[in-house]
């Protein structure tokens, strides 16, 4: 089932999204700069798309690190995933990271981020006094094994 979704390119020169294969989760999402733009090791600098989106109501735009990019570069989304949300409608901008020892530069085209389109549920949240026991109980991190 394909979905629909509605881009509006800020700038002439963005990229629309792309996928690397026909499986691909992901849409690739291009960096939209006029210079090109140096990341100091340790820096945060966001990075615009030159897009903006119409996502439908009940899904959300997730923006996941490019795993080539992340090992081969060490750059990622500084919030690791960020949220597009489906009435945002400004422009999609990606955080990027540094975590190398080295500045990096990111050039007008590169592949920065990648975009996937997930449904999402609305819930309520009921307050109670207690919740039910469970066989976990309140065992946090590490405590179901290794």
């Amino acid at each position: 089932m394909d979905i629909s979704v509605e881009i509006k390119k800020l700038r002439p020169e963005a990229q629309l999204p792309t996928r690397g294969s026909q499986q691909a989760a992901g849409y690739d999402l291009h960096a939209c700069l006029s210079s090109d733009l140096a990341i100091a090791p340790g820096a945060t600098v966001l990075v615009g798309t030159g897009l903006a989106f119409a996502l439908p109501q009940g899904y959300f735009g997730g923006v996941f690190a490019r795993s080539g990019l992340s090992v081969k570069q060490g750059l990622r989304p500084a919030n690791c995933v960020g949220v597009i949300d489906s009435d945002y409608r400004g422009e999609c901008m990606v955080a990027l990271h540094n975590d190398s020892a080295e500045t990096r530069t990111v050039c007008h085209g590169d592949r920065i981020a990648q975009l996937v389109v997930l449904p999402y549920l609305p819930v309520n949240f009921c307050e109670v006094d207690a919740l039910d026991a469970t066989q976990r109980g309140q065992g946090g991190f590490g405590s179901t094994g290794r």
